[in-house]
């Protein structure tokens, strides 16, 4: 597994679930972690946690908020060697209701921030050979699923934007990966099973069998499961894996 040593991460929405397991993962290793994230006391709490992680603000949907971030770690660490583009955020709507603001909305934080986010890493590791590129997608980005069709069309849009970006600089050294988790025990998993339970009156028990009917194991995926695909694509032996939508979701795709 990776030893990370001398490396400087960022983790954008690290502020909580995935993210936050990215980055102590990642500071176990040896990194040097910028969690980032609208909710400051959020990042503070994960920052606490362990001596390598530091918090930052920032909001992946302003493009000077992404600016301002990325300046700072050069300035302080020189650049950035891994980006995480974690930040993402889930709204539910049958298509015939959905609203263009709801629409544009999901976009920009699913879509448009992970563009942000690489835009402004790759900046970052200017004059660098060594880099890893990491989208935080999801199955639905490989597949389609009622009531989230926005969700969809930007996670979709993330894995395109992976793989483009990651033939461009091919030869850099750089790698550029999206992995694409199944339902994940988060706060977002939570408020989407209280969106089914608010909407059809199930118990949890049965809204948690719902969102699972789908999946062959039959269980929901862990935040740590996803950190350590993290590790494995920042480690010695994935150096020639680029371009990829790596599915963790219990065989779900």
């Amino acid at each position: 597994m990776a030893k990370l040593s001398g490396k400087h991460a960022v983790v954008t929405g690290g502020g909580s679930g995935v993210g936050a397991a990215i980055a102590l993962a990642l500071a176990e290793k040896g990194a040097t972690v910028t969690v980032s994230g609208r909710r400051r006391e959020a990042l503070d709490a994960v920052a606490g946690s362990a001596d390598r992680i530091s918090a930052r603000t920032c909001d992946v949907t302003d493009p000077d908020s992404v600016a301002s971030l990325f300046s700072a770690l050069r300035e302080e660490h020189g650049g950035v060697n891994i980006v995480i583009a974690n930040a993402g955020a889930a709204e539910a709507s049958p298509f015939a209701k959905l609203e263009v603001e709801e629409w544009r909305r999901t976009i920009d934080v699913n879509l448009t921030g992970a563009f942000l986010t690489l835009h402004g890493g790759l900046a970052a590791m200017e004059g660098k050979d060594w880099g890893r590129m990491i989208s935080i997608a999801s199955v639905a980005g490989l597949r389609g699923y009622p009531y989230v069709a926005h969700y969809c069309a930007a996670k979709h849009g993330v894995i395109g934007l992976t793989r483009s970006l990651a033939m461009e600089i091919a030869t850099s050294g750089i790698t550029v990966n999206a992995i694409c988790p199944g339902y994940t025990e988060t706060p977002m998993l939570t408020r989407a099973l209280e969106n089914v339970m608010d909407k059809t009156g199930m118990e949890r028990a049965d809204a948690e069998k719902a969102l699972l009917r789908t999946n062959p194991m039959g269980r929901f995926i862990q935040p740590e499961e996803v950190a350590r695909t993290v590790l494995w694509l920042c480690g010695p032996d994935s150096g020639a894996i680029t371009g990829q939508a790596i599915s963790v979701s219990g065989g779900e795709v």
